[in-house]
This record gives structure tokens, C-alpha cells and sequence, in this order.
């Protein structure tokens, strides 16, 4: 076997998603096979680790070589002339954005599971709580431990194998904020800057609510893969959705589907299902603006005290958990989709 004869079996690999075999789309970086050695090394343009679309991929040129007699070993990573990782957080392969247009509708929840979903699936991750008026994340994961820093840097906590950072760590319990825009720019862009996230997968960013400053701030500054927006079933919510879907619109940035919170809630006492804030809008939302559903997540108990001093939903078991766990795949399959489309030139 030699490249030649390794590409030709790659080429019966095909992308689900970009509908091409992983040859023509620019999706093998190199080919390197050692005779001597009996091995070869494939090296792919794969950007969303532990996706289960990008899994599946790998698992796939696996089988393609399998009968050669080759010991097959993979590696992958974005060329360094289409990735974003040189601007800023050079350790950090995606950053993914969490918004709502309005408050009340979950997403710092979101954003916590999201999170802690990743790290389930065995992603290297981090959380950075940018809500600057209302953080809430280090309650929500129980944060005890501070971050630790020499006076330069800052080390971020971990919980829950996430790495953690928040104004709320740098404020009195009680204590409020009030900055005008300049000031929240300043500490936004130096708490990314300052803090030692180490070499991630993915950096998941809670916004605050709403389309001001600290929003402009992060989609100026950062390398952003894409944003999740969150939503609740009812007209007014979704109204403000679209706020955020323009916001982000108008700066060019990815969105990689929309999450619907409060989807429902089932009685424990009669099994009965309700759906308090109706029905089927983040999916309508969705199909209207040609974006994906990444999936509803039901009004549950578990949920609230998840968040108040209890471990993340996702990490559990249940219906509420399943489908954390299935929107949290999805948002890692569609990163892999942005980071790929990158690569293949397609838009």
C-alpha cells in the first residue's frame, strides 16, 4: 500500500453532512504510510472532538483500511491557514456562544448542561460565566473553590471536569455591578485573555440576555465556531429570539440551531403531559430561519434543583437528561459541520 492506494479506499469515506467523500472535500490533511513499520498515519480535518458525526467518520476510515494489514492511527486538526486559533485563545478549538434574546428562559442552564455534556462525552472543556450584571453558573455547579491566581494569570476552578470562570468570583456575594460599556468591554477581553484556560476543546460562553454591550464584546473579540440560541415555546420569547439571531446575523457568525427550554412539563402524579407555554415554537423558529433544531428540553423539578446546588441534569439519568444529552450531541455535530465546511471552501 502506498498514499496513493490509501487515498483511493478514502474516498469511499463520505461526509453525511457536507454530502461529499472525505477526499474531495479537503477533509485529509496527509497520508503517511511507514512499510517498515506496518502502520499508517491519517491525519483529518476534523474540528469538533468527540462530535459523534465526526466519531462516526473516523470509525468509518478505520473499516475503509481495515483489511490492509496496516496498523491504522488517526490524528486531527484544522490547518493552521483556515483556523482561527492564532487571533485569540490559541489553546481552544471551539468557542460556542450561548444567548437568548430575552431573560427567564433558561439559558445559563443551557449553558451549564452544554457544558457539562461535553465533558461527559470526554471533551476538554471550559465554561466562562459572561453574564457581568447577573452571574449565576458558580452557584448553579456549586462552585466552592475560587480561581487562583500569581498576580498575572488566573487559574480557572473545575467542576464537574469543567474548567470554570465567572464575575460572580470576582464580587462580593451581594455585591452589584455597575459598569457602563467601557468598563464591561475591559473586563470581558481580560478575563478571556488573563485566565489559563489550558488546551480545550470547547469554550462554552453564557451570555447575558438581550443584544448590549457584553454581546458585542465577545462577538468582536472572539473567534466565535458558532452560538446556540435559546428560547421557550411562547410568541414573546421567540419574538426576542430573533433579536439575537440578527445580532449575530449582522457580525457574521455561525448559529448552530436552536434550543427550546420548558418544552412541555409531565405531571409525576397523574403521567400526564402539558404543555404550559405551548407548543412546537423553537422548532418553528427554526424551520423559519432555515436553522436546525438541536432539540426541546421539558419543564422538570430535576432541572431547578440541578441548578440550585445540585449536579447538572445532563449527568443523570431520565427523560429531561436524554434529551440534554441529545442536544448537547447536536451542538457538538454541527460545530464539526462549521469547522468542516471551513475546510471544504463550501458556505
Amino acid at each position: 500500500m502506498n498514499e496513493s492506494d490509501v487515498r483511493e479506499r478514502l474516498a469511499e469515506v463520505r461526509d453525511p453532512d457536507l454530502g461529499g467523500d472525505i477526499v474531495s472535500l479537503g477533509l485529509v490533511n496527509g497520508v503517511d504510510v511507514d512499510e517498515a513499520d506496518g502502520t499508517v498515519h491519517v491525519s483529518l480535518a476534523l474540528g469538533a472532538p468527540f462530535s459523534p458525526t465526526e466519531s462516526a467518520i473516523a470509525d468509518d476510515v478505520r473499516e475503509a483500511l481495515a483489511d490492509t494489514g496496516l496498523d491504522v492511527e488517526l490524528s486531527a486538526s484544522i490547518p493552521d491557514d483556515l483556523s482561527t486559533e492564532e487571533q485569540v485563545l490559541p489553546g481552544v478549538q471551539n468557542v460556542i456562544a450561548v444567548a437568548s434574546g430575552k431573560g427567564g428562559v433558561g439559558k445559563s442552564t443551557m449553558a451549564v448542561n452544554i457544558a457539562a455534556g461535553l465533558s461527559k462525552l470526554g471533551a476538554r472543556v471550559g465554561l466562562f460565566d459572561a453574564d457581568v450584571y447577573g452571574p449565576n453558573v458558580p452557584r448553579m455547579v456549586s462552585a466552592e473553590q475560587r480561581p487562583e491566581t500569581d498576580g498575572e494569570t488566573i487559574v480557572p476552578p473545575e467542576r464537574f471536569g469543567v474548567k470554570l470562570m465567572s464575575m460572580d468570583f470576582l464580587t462580593g456575594e451581594d455585591d452589584p455591578v455597575i459598569w457602563r460599556g467601557p468598563m464591561v468591554h475591559k473586563i470581558i477581553t481580560q478575563l478571556v485573555e488573563d485566565v489559563e484556560w489550558g488546551e480545550l476543546d470547547y469554550l462554552v460562553m453564557d451570555l447575558p440576555p438581550g443584544t448590549g454591550d457584553t454581546q458585542l464584546t465577545i462577538l468582536q473579540t472572539l473567534p466565535l465556531t458558532g452560538a446556540v440560541i435559546v428560547t421557550t415555546p411562547q410568541d414573546v420569547a421567540l419574538d426576542d429570539a430573533v433579536k439575537g439571531l440578527r445580532m449575530f446575523g449582522k457580525h457574521d457568525t455561525n448559529v448552530l440551531g436552536i434550543a427550546e427550554n420548558m418544552a412541555g412539563f409531565r405531571c409525576p402524579d397523574c403521567g400526564g403531559f402539558h404543555e404550559i407555554f405551548g407548543s412546537g415554537g423553537g422548532k418553528a423558529l427554526a424551520a423559519d430561519h432555515d436553522l436546525p433544531f438541536l432539540g426541546g428540553v421539558p419543564l422538570d423539578p430535576a432541572v431547578r434543583t440541578g441548578g440550585d446546588d445540585g449536579e447538572p441534569v445532563v449527568l443523570e439519568d431520565g427523560e429531561t437528561a436524554d434529551a440534554f444529552k441529545m442536544l448537547v450531541e447536536n451542538v457538538a455535530n454541527n460545530a464539526g459541520v462549521v469547522r468542516r465546511r471551513g475546510v471544504s471552501g463550501e458556505r
